[in-house]
């Protein structure tokens, strides 16, 4: 069907896509792109390849690859220039809070009035405003100030990328000091569309090869096995 598929990728997108301590390519996105090609039965024929980011658009449109599995947002600007396949992970806004200060409270109602951390001039700081004009938002320029601040309860919970603090809520210098509080919250107007693959637009029987097989990876729970081991926190 496909003589070849060339899949491209950058190193610095972990743990979707990042070169592992043997410098191989490793992540999500690349367990992915092979569980796609065996579902199409290419796997002899299907190429990986790393690439810096700002190459990647060349290289599809030379024909050098001819997919970019490494999170390109899907805008009106960027739907021009690609075609793209279904949405195969939304990355969700998450609260996080103390786990002595939340107690048997879930709701983010709970967080009214509250001094709540998000990262300044971002997404989630918007959204924040957004849908909840009783908290009180305190912004950070860097995210490491942010987590150190809900630590030491100088905040009472922050918000924002639910993957960064799923990764840091597992992590030691966590120091199982906080968990989720409620959601998760998606917003397309916010956060976009989530990730997909995007293929040449000449090249749109491939991008539904590719939603052929995402639909077959979904259903026959090789999906979820791929979500388990690179997400085992869960981001919802």
């Amino acid at each position: 069907m496909f003589p070849r598929i060339r899949f491209i990728a950058t190193v610095d997108f972990p743990p979707f896509s990042f070169l592992d301590q043997t410098s191989r390519l490793a992540g999500f996105n690349i367990d992915l792109a092979r569980a796609i090609c065996t579902e199409l039965e290419v796997l002899a024929r299907c190429q990986i390849q790393a690439l810096p980011w700002n190459e990647l658009p060349d290289a599809l449109k030379t024909g050098q690859a001819e997919a970019i599995i490494s999170g390109i947002a899907m805008t009106p600007e960027s739907a021009a220039e690609y075609r793209f396949t279904r949405t195969y992970l939304t990355l969700p806004a998450r609260f996080a809070a103390r786990r002595d200060s939340a107690g048997a409270e879930t709701s983010a109602q709970t967080l009214s009035q509250k001094r709540v951390g998000v990262i300044d001039g971002t997404a989630h700081e918007a959204m924040l405003r957004d849908w909840f004009p009783d908290i009180k938002p305190v912004t950070f320029s860097r995210h490491e100030w942010m987590l150190n601040a809900l630590k030491t309860e100088s905040i009472d919970a922050v918000f924002g990328d639910g993957l960064q603090l799923s990764f840091w809520l597992a992590s030691q210098s966590a120091e199982t000091c906080c968990g989720f509080l409620d959601g998760p919250y998606i917003s397309q107007a916010h956060l976009g569309e989530g990730l997909a693959i995007a293929v040449s637009p000449r090249n749109a029987r491939l991008a539904v090869a590719f939603d052929h097989a995402l639909a077959a990876l979904n259903r026959n729970g090789r999906f979820a096995e791929l979500y388990l081991r690179w997400f085992p926190n869960g981001l919802f």
